[in-house]
């Protein structure tokens, strides 16, 4: 490893928090920290960094010892952006930057001409050059995280340590923030250790993950072995609602109780219906649901019942059974808009039936399908659920289960 800790203790006040901290990354790559807040990521960045004394064991780049090198000497192989909020009185972004330089210039401080390059391309590489002007203390925390991370690039090191970079950057900035820490690795042989709260994130961006929970090493690995639903369960504690690590999204809890609604996914586009029914308060039951499909993934969550089928295969005579009788006997049925192909078809059975019993049709689908009949169309998935709303308070709905013979013609309908 081309940096690395060795029986790494720290904490404070003599007080170990952390203890036997073994880990590193190669020349080239990403480390990465995730964890609760107050777990002791930072604790273990500063002391890496030697913003605080550590409690024992050994911390090395390239084989050197970092206690054994002068600031300055630390300062060309490790450059640092922390969370601390630093705020330099009447610096320009550009005076800000250069002081990466500092540990390259002689007494005087004086930047050659090389020196002045290499801050200009430090900031244009962050989309930083338009602010060199400007004093830093009237940027945005956005902003100034961006120049940081200029200044930290222009101190052109082995290795470069973040905490928590992407905190106050917009969707776009942490994008482009990603890329920059990829291609220096790439390109440069950057080795990068930061802390990220961001699970989503974390899985793209590192090579190797370190969950920390509860002052301890939870687990270390390749984000692909280490993490899964479980494990991100376990390490954040959560009980209301899930993480998907897949989709990198949360989901809240569903609305408890008997299913009013159905929604007839497919292709992801059921999801936004069920969020939006989820916000209603509104219980619903989901299906048919194709296990490789992404509505599946998102409905276990926030559905009250779901009927399955295992990918690309046709669903259990039962499961269309039920998943028929729970239409028709449901306030409304939600069509998504989802095409119909030969490995959902009995999602156009089901819809066929609740039209037959009477249940209203809700549909997202820009061209209306002759087997819903009087079928609703809506704009947006928000009129939709308004209605579908309505139509659950005012207890309006569909006829009664409909007979054993109905659903039977109606599975037949699908050989």
């Amino acid at each position: 490893m081309y940096f690395e800790t060795q029986k790494l203790s720290v904490g404070y006040h003599r007080q170990p928090l952390i203890k036997d901290i073994d880990i590193g990354i190669w020349q080239g790559g990403i480390l990465c920290l995730i964890g609760p807040n107050g777990s002791g990521k930072s604790t273990i960045l500063r002391s890496i960094t030697r913003h605080l004394a550590k409690l024992g064991g050994v911390v090395t780049i390239g084989g050197g010892d970092l206690d054994k090198m002068s600031d300055k000497e630390l300062a060309r192989h490790v450059s640092v952006v922390l969370t601390d909020r630093v705020e330099p009185d009447l610096m320009t972004c550009w005076e800000v930057v250069a002081a990466g330089r500092y540990p390259y210039t002689n007494h005087f401080g004086k930047l050659s001409q090389e020196d002045q390059r290499i801050v200009e391309e430090s900031m244009k590489r962050v989309n930083a050059l338009d602010l060199r002007e400007q004093r830093f203390t009237e940027l945005s925390d956005g902003q100034k995280q961006r120049v940081l991370l200029a200044r930290a690039l222009c101190q052109q090191p082995e290795v470069i340590v973040l905490d928590e970079p992407t905190s106050y950057l917009d969707i776009r900035h942490k994008i482009e923030l990603l890329n920059i820490l990829r291609e220096m690795t790439a390109d440069r042989g950057l080795s990068v250790v930061l802390s990220l709260h961001e699970v989503d994130l974390a899985t793209k961006l590192a090579d190797v993950v370190v969950l920390v929970k509860d002052n301890a090493i939870f687990r270390c690995g390749a984000p692909e072995d280490v993490l899964n639903d479980s494990i991100i369960r376990q390490l954040y504690g959560i009980h209301d609602g899930t993480f998907n690590l897949l989709l990198g999204s949360v989901e809240l809890c569903g609305a408890a109780g008997n299913p009013r609604v159905f929604v007839v996914p497919g292709e992801g586009r059921g999801a936004p219906c069920f969020r939006a029914l989820q916000k209603r308060g509104i219980p619903f039951a989901t299906g048919i649901l194709q296990r490789c499909d992404v509505d599946c993934a998102v409905s276990e969550t926030l559905a009250a019942r779901r009927y399955t089928a295992d990918s690309f295969s046709p669903p259990a005579s039962d499961t269309l059974r039920a998943a028929i009788a729970a239409a028709c006997g449901s306030a409304c049925v939600v069509d998504s808009g989802a095409a119909i192909g030969a490995y959902n078809q009995e999602n156009m059975e089901l819809l066929r039936a609740a039209a037959k019993a009477g249940v209203p049709i809700l549909t997202l689908r820009r061209e209306a399908l002759k087997v819903l009949g009087a079928a609703r169309r809506f704009d947006t998935v928000r009129a939709l659920a308004d209605e579908a709303a309505r139509l659950v308070s005012t207890g309006k709905g569909g006829a009664s289960c409909p007979s054993s013979g109905a659903i039977s013609d109606a599975i037949a309908g699908t050989a």
